[in-house]
């Protein structure tokens, strides 16, 4: 089985993985020495965004260092849509890691993977408890697509043979406003769930009543006010094409969460 490599803070965790033969090495992005050794051998490397929202320059800068060192062919990175052009707050440290890896010389891939679906399935059980979906969103639709979906498009990528400099816009087939995912929720569990939309300020707000560090609840604020300007809107039809097949559909995953 040929190797493979990925991040993980605990490597222990993918020991299924291991198991099947699968190389697994310990990868840390804001330690440059463990990125080197991850690396050594590597063909292609897949820089999957940080989740630390404000650290990521310097994270991801350290991970393009590791693997301009290491010679590696080929360096995908999951950047956000239209990040070169969006003014959304959560794409710009996306914008920064994308000029990065031009800057560095490597041949690359942007994965530029629009709304996750999974960021209002798991949000599934509040919102039935509460019978309501809360946002900033308005009449905006957007492109959401599994996570599975995206991770079978980047591993296409790099299993494949296809353009390097290359940019792909990434989003679900099933285009969707808040509203009509709320229709849909509303179907398929027998129940009426609205959608109430909020001015930002007051969806910020809210966000911060239930936890959220007021810095985290303006970006997420932000990010739906990107979605009504259509910002996370996807149309290229990108994704299904590198999957070869439909995405998975809206109801299909609400199903899936519900489970």
């Amino acid at each position: 089985m040929p190797s493979a490599r990925r991040r993980s803070s605990h490597p222990e965790s993918l020991a299924d993985l291991a198991d099947q033969g699968v190389v697994v090495r310990h990868a840390d992005y804001s330690d440059p020495r463990s990125l080197n050794e991850a690396f050594a051998g590597a063909d292609r490397v897949l820089l999957i965004s940080s989740n630390a929202v404000g650290q990521r320059i310097e994270q991801h800068g350290n991970v393009i260092d590791a693997a301009r060192e290491a010679g590696v062919d080929l360096i995908a990175y999951t950047s956000a849509p239209h990040a070169d052009t969006t003014t959304m707050l959560l794409a710009a440290e996306h914008a920064a890691t994308e000029r990065l890896i031009l800057d560095s010389g490597l041949d690359y891939v942007f994965l530029r993977n629009s709304w996750y679906l999974e960021n209002y399935t798991e949000q599934l059980a509040t919102t039935l408890e509460h019978k309501a979906i809360l946002g900033s969103a308005g009449n905006g639709r957007v492109s959401a697509a599994t996570r599975a979906d995206y991770a079978a498009a980047a591993a296409a990528v790099l299993a494949g043979d296809g353009p390097h400099h290359h940019v792909y816009e990434l989003g679900g087939d099933t285009l969707f406003t808040l509203g009509e995912y709320a229709e849909t929720l509303s179907g398929l569990v027998g129940e009426e769930i609205a959608y109430v939309d909020q001015p930002p300020a007051q969806y910020q707000a809210f966000l911060e009543s239930v936890g959220l560090p007021a810095p985290l609840a303006h970006v997420m604020a932000d990010s739906d006010v990107a979605v009504a300007r259509g910002d996370l809107l996807v149309e290229s039809g990108d994704l299904s094409r590198l999957i070869g097949r439909p995405t998975t559909g809206l109801a299909d995953a609400i199903r899936a969460a519900l489970g």
